[in-house]
């Protein structure tokens, strides 16, 4: 790291440039929001729809064209205070390096700050990126390890496009058949791609759904990390307080913030906190728990730890927990501990779950269990601070943050935890960077919109910031929409067949879930 951050005391990663306009909350600003509607996404250069079957419409849209002022910059630093930026500035002068300070003054909606979020330091522009390059190596051998190169398209900054939109339309009125979210292979610690899971459901159609573990580093690979429940059998925690979306079994959908609490009680009328279900104790992604040490409010992308957790596991784990010390007790569906393991990493038998304890909850798994009696494990799940009715059929998956609120952009990026007050430059590069989305909608007659963006493809689709995913939603119909799991997660299957474009190198990328339409 270059000796201006440790100087600072600034480790922030280099990002991309952002649009500047200010994004207040008050009516007045809201309303010119929505007017750029017309203007982002009036242009459309390409339509085609066709009729998937009753109830179910599918269309590719693209708006827009590539604009003739697209060129590349190489992205030095983003640093949170202007004297820094100054000093960087000085520093790559001395090297021979003219730079530019680019002030990011857009915050999060929800934000109650108004200074400015960043500063960023750049150089260029190109019109080639190979010249671009060339710089940037340059400067990583000087010790400038966060220079990277980046198109001006992605940046946020005003553009003509284009943007390339898949959409499907749902009809719950008319479509016989089931929305329902489908887990990788039908198991927690498993990653499978969409296509995949749309060959081996028969679906008509789908999009990738909620944010997952991608390594271990960060927990189970492949847990959900947020809530998750298929035919009303929750399996994953919810992330506390962020927005998901939730579909009934007669295709009826919302979106709500939603929290879930879940508590095992003991023979002697002792209660304990379950902190999770279906993963390993220890690793929280997103946070949003119980008891995390860093914080136990949303926080994307961040993996909090609380080295003491409860974790229960099901049968849709596998057939065996994670090793490790700490205790274990199993339960069998009528209520009823059968087992008391000093140690972790024992079998699932079929119709039994297990809680795990780790330090202090596997002294009390010890002290409060015994086998042959009965316990309870009571789950509850809220939907906007209300208690939520489980039923058979029943689904969520998990997203964040939302976009639209009864026909209004509302994005509270801060609540939900994509705004950190901590990394402001995190709100910068995955809210105001224009990335691939996958987003879901609602009309106001509950007609259903599912929806993708394609990014990263300069002459293809530039992506969409979080504001510009909301416009197009609402330019759709949407009076609700929802951010989903997106860059290179994003991906959509028409009749098993990939129609988006995925924007990872490797290609089509093995995800947490999908949101699939299942034939009758």
């Amino acid at each position: 790291m270059k000796k201006l951050k440790k100087a600072s005391n600034i480790t922030l990663s280099v990002l991309m440039m952002l649009t500047i306009t200010s994004f207040a909350e008050n009516d007045s600003i809201v309303k010119t929001a929505e007017a750029d509607t017309q203007s982002l996404f009036k242009d459309i250069e390409y339509q085609n729809s066709q009729k998937l079957q009753k109830g179910i419409k599918y269309s590719r849209i693209v708006y827009g064209k590539t604009s003739q002022e697209a060129d590349y910059m190489v992205n030095i630093d983003f640093l949170t205070e202007k004297e820094e930026a100054n000093k960087l500035r000085e520093e790559l002068a001395s090297l021979g390096y003219s730079s530019f300070i680019k002030t990011i003054n857009e915050r999060a909606q929800d934000d109650p700050e108004h200074t400015p979020l960043g500063y960023l330091v750049r150089i260029g522009p190109y019109q080639e990126e190979s010249k671009a390059k060339i710089i940037k190596e340059e400067l990583l051998s000087k010790g400038y390890k966060d220079t990277k190169v980046i198109f001006t398209e992605e940046d946020g900054e005003p553009t003509t496009g284009p943007w390339t939109v898949n959409v499907l339309e749902i009809d719950p009125n008319t479509f016989k058949g089931q929305i329902s979210p489908i887990i990788s292979n039908d198991k927690i610690p498993e990653k499978e791609t969409l296509t995949s899971m749309s060959k081996r459901t028969n679906a008509i159609g789908g999009i990738n759904g909620g944010y997952f573990v991608m390594g271990q580093k960060d927990g189970t690979e492949g847990d959900l990390a947020g809530v998750s429940m298929v035919d009303g059998q929750l399996s994953s925690e919810a992330v506390n307080g962020r927005s998901s979306f939730i579909i009934n079994d007669e295709n009826n959908a919302s979106i709500s913030t939603v929290s879930t609490k879940v508590q095992l009680i003991s023979s002697d009328g002792d209660k304990k906190e379950i902190d999770g279900l279906n993963r390993a104790p220890g690793l929280i992604r997103g946070c949003g728990g119980i008891g995390d040490n860093e914080t136990n409010l949303p926080k994307h992308d961040f993996t909090c730890t609380d080295p003491s957790e409860l974790i229960e596991f099901s049968s849709r784990f596998g057939i065996k927990t994670p090793s490790g010390d700490g205790a274990e007790a199993v339960i069998n569906n009528k209520g009823i501990v059968t087992d008391i393991r000093e140690s972790r990493g024992g079998t699932i038998p079929f119709g039994s779950t297990v809680v795990a304890g780790t330090v202090e909850n596997a002294d009390w798994i010890k002290e409060h269990l015994t086998t042959d009696e009965i316990v309870q494990v009571k789950k509850k799940v809220l939907a906007n601070d209300s208690e939520f009715s489980i039923d058979k059929g029943t689904g969520i998956i998990n997203g964040g943050p939302r976009l639209l609120k009864n026909g209004k952009i509302d994005i509270p990026s801060t609540a939900e935890g994509f705004h950190q007050p901590d990394n402001p430059e995190f709100f910068y590069q995955f809210g105001q960077r224009r990335h691939p989305r996958t987003v879901a909608g609602i009309k106001g007659d509950g007609t259903i919109l599912l929806v993708t963006i394609d990014g990263r493809k300069p002459g293809y689709s530039v992506g969409a910031n979080f504001k510009e995913s909301a416009q197009l939603l609402k330019s759709l119909g949407a009076v609700d929409a929802l951010n989903l799991d997106g860059g290179g997660s994003t991906t959509m299957t028409v009749h098993q067949k990939m129609v988006s474009s995925p924007s990872d190198s490797t290609g089509e990328r093995p995800i947490g879930d999908g949101i699939l339409l299942l034939p009758q």
